[in-house]
């Protein structure tokens, strides 16, 4: 791998000390003058027709400003599928039904947050409760109760990809499995719950609103098909935010309603989320239905695969069409798959939405995928390692239609994986076992489904006569550290210190738009509109470089240490700070300011590159109380060139912990559509003293389509902590698990299970 000056080095965040430091201020710190606080009244059902609501008590109660209900508002729905505009089926407020608990009916302004809850008290709705369904496969039935009229069989999306011949492939294999899992939901249990402050100046008829957002574009165009508004009438700022994982891209009712009262008050109102709300009223995991079929040769050579999803969608879409697509095609990774089907249908029910959620759309059809590949190996007498090596992807390879894989160390990942164990664990005691699961992820989606006619990122370099550079991006930060990446990438391109740049982040008035930080994409497509950016400033400085060494330069010019100079002579070259005062005089003091965008094409129809890898835990089992200790976990991954390994690492160890959360504890039971748990004690999370060790590797490559070789780097390694465990289970005492959350009871029912079996042969 090549040599940087900066990319590749252990970098810490450009905004660490404000954030250590308690300076960092976030959309829940926000007061503005005069400001007001919103809350929202919310439905006691989970459907029911809307008979009449009573806001006069509200009304009269001093310190209320504004009290609004459906009737009110502008009516506009709004919805991130926007090319299909059936599927944008969210408005601010519920008119005619309810379709959740916890949907929002009406919507209070005062002038403290005590009193606009006291409000809420004073409302009065007549509901009449409907039939409600709850479970995917009870939606479809012809007999169920529609949650959205005017779609049939509560089908909301549906997805089919085929290639090879399938059915002849079975016919040709050895060996065939099919299993059947079921995999719930997780919260993204952020420490900032959802929250925003809009601020309308009815003179202009312009809104800016600060909200904990992953996407201030998604936000903007969510606020203008809520408001019919202009887009260009609305500003969007995103300040500093307290987690997101994925919970935070859609438009969510705080952002609509705390602008709907600001517009109708004329002052600035704020809206916060309390912890019940975000656990039971905000985005949250999808859950699968997954039935797989495998057919195998006996070397474990894989011929077919065929899955199909039935997922719980909730009441509305949100980014949950898109948790369809991404499985039927995660759910090959990283394995080459030569004849392939998949059927996918999305429900739609009476619970809060599912959406995006860190390793959006692959984590649960991993865990079906990888135990299930486990279970095929120890069937075939193949050991788990070299059931995966056999089939490992390789650079280059493609799948009709969907994808091709560039950059690909999955071989090397898994040959690294295997020395690794057996010079760290060979010791196993009785009970302890290793579980294998690999995983890949995408670098950002390429498909337009936001129906965005801008690049899916840009950014603009501006250079102050000092050398100074103004660093304006879009993209959004949400602790994955992608701040710190931005100013890498464009001090590197510039050849110039990390000191030298000034970020200014976010904001959709003063940036050039960015789909935000989702699928892993903002390294992707934000450093390349970065690195685009700066080296049209670079062009700018190294003409002016040539033509002060004379015409008949024909060496490459470097730009590095603050200087430009000539690659083969470095001692020719000048002072980059020179230059710049040069540039800037040689045009009449116009801006020295470069404009980059970025747009994947002709690179499948899902991402433009992949990170890669493989997990191993170990695993001891309890065979008297079916208690699991997590002892210790290896990460080997390809994540291209990194960028800032020191970031890389934080990020790897926070999505193990999810992932292995979601296998380990995370659980979100519900009774006819109530989340029981939505409190941080009674939703179960591992915690930081009980994680196992972690062990990170690294396999480099170079990812041609990246910034500087750059991929997809961490959130991959979410999806691999779930069957890792589950397969360290299985071989440490032959528990088979069709589900996640290894609870004790049920670890302790299956190896009973196991030893039933046993005996009866």
């Amino acid at each position: 791998m090549k040599e940087y000056s900066i990319i590749g080095k252990p970098t810490r965040n450009v905004d660490g000390v404000a954030k250590v430091t308690g300076e960092a201020v976030y959309a829940f710190d926000m007061t503005l003058p005069n400001m007001l606080y919103g809350k929202l009244l919310r439905s006691p059902h989970p459907h029911a027709k809307i008979i009449s609501i009573d806001t006069s008590e509200a009304e009269k109660l001093p310190g209320v400003k504004a009290v609004i209900i459906g009737k009110d508002t502008p009516g506009g729905k709004w919805g991130l599928w926007r090319r299909f505009r059936e599927l944008c089926d969210q408005t601010a407020l519920a008119t005619e039904k309810v379709r959740f608990i916890g949907e929002p009916v009406a919507a209070v302004a005062a002038v403290t947050e005590e009193i606009a809850q006291e409000a809420l008290d004073l409302i009065t709705v007549e509901y009449e409760p409907l039939p409600a369904v709850f479970e995917p496969l009870e939606a479809i039935k012809d007999d169920a109760p529609l949650v959205h009229g005017d779609f049939e069989n509560n089908i909301n999306t549906t997805r089919h990809i085929e290639w090879g011949n399938v059915d002849q492939a079975f016919k040709a294999s050895d060996y065939v499995r099919e299993d059947r899992f079921t995999l719930s939901s997780q919260h993204h249990a952020p420490m900032e719950v959802h929250n925003a402050l809009a601020s309308y100046d009815k003179g202009s008829g312009r809104l800016t609103v600060w909200a904990s957002t992953q996407s201030p574009y998604f936000l903007q165009l969510g606020l203008a098909d809520a408001l019919k508004m202009r887009e260009g009438d609305i500003r969007v700022i995103k300040p500093h935010v307290g987690g997101g994982f994925g919970g935070k891209n859609s438009t969510m009712p705080d952002s609509v309603n705390a602008a709907l009262l600001s517009m109708k008050t004329g002052r600035p109102v704020k809206i916060v989320f309390n912890r019940e709300e975000e656990f039971t009223t905000t985005e949250h995991r999808t859950a699968m239905n997954i039935a797989i079929k495998i057919g195998l040769k006996k070397d474990g050579t894989l011929l077919a695969k065929e899955v199909k999803i039935i997922t719980d969608g909730g009441a509305y879409t949100g980014l949950g069409s898109t948790t369809l697509y991404l499985a039927g095609t995660f759910v090959t990774f990283p394995y080459k798959t030569p004849n392939y089907r998949y059927d996918g249908v999305r429900t739609y029910t009476n619970k809060m939405w599912s959406s995006s959620m860190r390793g959006f759309g692959s984590v649960p059809v991993v865990y079906a995928a990888e135990t299930q590949l486990d279970r095929a190996a120890h069937d075939l007498g193949i050991d788990p390692l070299e059931i995966r090596r056999r089939n490992a992807m390789t650079p280059g390879y493609e799948s009709p239609g969907e994808y091709k894989v560039e950059s690909c160390g999955i071989l090397e990942c898994i040959n690294e994986m295997e020395k690794r164990v057996k010079e760290k664990w060979n010791d196993l005691s009785e009970d302890e076992g290793i579980g294998y699961s690999s995983f890949a992820y995408m670098s950002g989606g390429i498909f337009n489904w936001i129906d965005t006619p801008y690049a899916f990122s840009g950014a603009m370099v501006k250079v102050n006569i000092d050398g100074t550079v103004d660093l304006f991006t879009q993209a959004s930060d949400i602790g994955q550290g992608h701040n710190t990446v931005s100013v890498m990438i464009c001090a590197e391109e510039l050849g110039i210190g990390m000191e030298d740049i000034r970020l200014h982040p976010a904001d959709t008035a003063t940036t050039l738009a960015d789909l935000g930080a989702w699928g892993s994409r903002e390294t992707m497509m934000n450093g390349n509109a970065i690195k685009a950016a700066a080296a049209e400033v670079k062009k700018k400085l190294i003409a002016v470089a040539r033509m002060k060494l004379g015409e008949n330069i024909v060496y490459d010019l470097v730009a590095r240490n603050k200087r430009i100079y000539l690659e083969l002579r470095p001692e020719r070259g000048f002072s980059y700070y020179d230059l710049v005062k040069d540039a800037i005089k040689q045009n009449d003091g116009e801006p020295l300011v470069g404009i980059g965008h970025y747009t994947p094409h002709n690179k499948g129809m899902i991402s433009p590159a992949y990170g890669m890898g493989i997990q191993a835990v170990r695993a001891k089992v309890d065979r008297e109380t079916g208690l699991i200790e997590m002892k210790d976990v290896i990460v080997v991954h390809d994540c291209g060139q990194p960028i800032n390994p020191l970031g890389v690492r934080g990020q790897v160890e926070g999505s193990t912990q999810m992932g292995l959360g979601y296998g380990f504890c995370e659980n979100m039971p519900t009774d006819n559509g109530m989340i029981l748990n939505p409190s941080f004690v009674d939703y179960k999370l591992i915690r930081s003293r009980d994680m196992p060790p972690i062990e990170l590797l690294e396999v480099l490559t170079y990812e041609p389509e990246g910034p500087f070789g750059a991929k997809e780097a961490a959130e991959a390694t979410t999806s691999p902590g779930a069957p890792a465990l589950a397969n360290a289970v299985y071989h440490a005492v032959g528990a088979e698990f069709d589900s996640n959350v290894l609870k004790p009871e049920k670890v302790l029912e299956a190896i009973r299970e196991k030893e039933k079996k046993d005996k009866a042969k």
